[in-house]
């Protein structure tokens, strides 16, 4: 058990609250704004940059009467933008 009277308990939790809620109010600058933007960029990229290089394997093994270059080019920005979306969705809530 504590010995410390429920006065000075009171101060300390008062202190530790105001701190906790200074720290989740803190504003989010420029860099916070460059640092979002580029994991949107990798979170388009990387699976862009992934369908693209399966669309060439394919091409080659299984040639078709479509490119599944292009295809899978469409699907790989298609899903990286799904991805970011839910990337920024996060961190808005997160706000």
């Amino acid at each position: 058990m504590d010995d410390r009277p429920p006065e000075k308990m009171d101060d300390e939790v008062g202190r530790k609250e105001d701190r906790k809620l200074k720290a989740r109010g803190r504003e989010r600058g420029v860099w916070f704004g460059f640092g979002m933007f580029g994991l949107v960029g990798w979170a388009v990229a990387v699976p862009t940059m992934l369908g693209v290089m399966l669309g060439l394997w394919l091409d080659r093994k299984w040639p078709a009467s479509f490119s599944w270059t292009l295809t899978l080019l469409f699907v790989g920005v298609l899903l990286g933008c799904v991805n970011a979306w839910f990337w920024v969705k996060r961190e808005m809530r997160e706000e």
